[in-house]
């Protein structure tokens, strides 16, 4: 496993789940009555972007859970070469116990050779349980990027009063946009100040 792996797969998981729009609290009952439509040709519609690769960078949440993740795939890796260390030197004693006679008994050897062989094997499961649940741990984490955006974007929207807020990956979803529609900063800004990385970040 690389390290790159899970934040890939977040950063994945999280242009998913930024694909979404945003709807305006309108002051006005007459304007919150209007639809799409009206509000576009009236010039009332307003939209802003947010750069993804920016704020994944520099949003502290997202960056603690990536170290804490790290940490954890570092924990990983090291158990499971210790185990198989351990097993290739029990394999390399087996081969030259066998080459020189040194069991009792056939029986004996071909003993052994089943230990050692569901030793593998309990390696091989232990490896695909880790596997899985870091998986599922990374999984949670972009779930929680998600539902820590959602929840700021509509108590900065309140305010705000855009109709529209897109996300932007290079150049995966917006080809072109003027920089005074780029919010990216205001809510980085908003999203750490309001971030407590004891409360947030459950080891």
């Amino acid at each position: 496993m690389k390290k790159t792996k899970y934040i890939l797969k977040g950063f994945l998981m999280l242009v998913m789940a930024f694909m979404f729009t945003q709807c305006a609290d309108n002051k006005n009952a007459n304007e919150g009555n209007a639809t799409p439509a009206a509000a576009l040709a009236s010039g009332e519609l307003k939209i802003a972007y947010v750069e993804i690769d920016s704020l994944l960078t520099k949003y502290r949440f997202w960056n603690d859970l990536n170290e804490m993740m790290i940490q954890k795939e570092e924990n990983i890796r090291t158990t499971l070469n210790e185990k198989a260390k351990e097993l290739e030197q029990e394999m390399r004693e087996f081969q030259r116990k066998l080459e020189n006679n040194g069991f009792a008994s056939r029986e004996r050897a071909e003993q052994e050779n089943l230990r050692i062989a569901q030793k593998q094997r309990d390696l091989q499961q232990l490896q695909e349980k880790l596997a899985n649940e870091l998986q599922t741990e990374n999984q949670k984490n972009s779930l929680q990027l998600r539902d820590s955006i959602n929840s700021f974007l509509k108590i900065y929207n309140k305010d705000k009063g855009y109709s529209l807020i897109f996300s932007n990956t290079g150049f995966d979803n917006l080809l072109y946009a003027d920089k005074a529609f780029n919010i990216t900063e205001e809510i980085v800004e908003g999203l750490n100040a309001r971030y407590t990385p004891s409360a947030a970040v459950k080891k």
